[in-house]
């Protein structure tokens, strides 16, 4: 049985190189983040490069995994991120809820800068793990 989240801890969807075996796999952090499940979201994946971005919301999904973290995580997540509390930063950082197996957790997901997509091509699966 999974300890109960304090306060002070987050759920964080990932769905690109902070995955499980990513580049920027999210177990190099510490507090070490715990995995709670996978889970899909509604949205469009956009291949950058070494690095996917996420837009948020439409008939599309995206694959990806859910970890609680603990505050100083999200600080270093945000600045791998490159969130600027402007909102010109790379990503920005959004909430919303995610369905793990049964349950409904309300997460952090990094939404790409709209401005960073144009010419893009999107990953039609939804996985950046998938095969192309």
């Amino acid at each position: 049985m999974m300890p109960h989240p304090t306060r002070t801890t987050r759920h964080v969807f990932v769905y690109g190189t902070l995955r499980a075996g990513g580049s920027n796999d999210i177990a190099r952090y510490r507090p070490r983040p715990q995995h709670v499940g996978d889970g899909i979201i509604a949205g469009t994946l956009y291949d950058l490069g070494p690095y996917p971005g996420a837009v948020l919301g439409g008939e599309g999904r995206i694959v990806g995994e859910v970890y609680r973290i603990a505050p100083e995580v999200e600080a270093e997540l945000d600045l791998l991120e490159g969130v600027l509390a402007d909102g010109t930063g790379e990503y920005l950082k959004r909430e919303l809820d995610v369905m793990v197996g049964a349950e409904r957790l309300h997460c952090l997901v990094y939404e790409i800068h709209p401005s960073r997509i144009e010419g893009r091509r999107t990953i039609d699966s939804g996985d950046w793990f998938a095969p192309v």
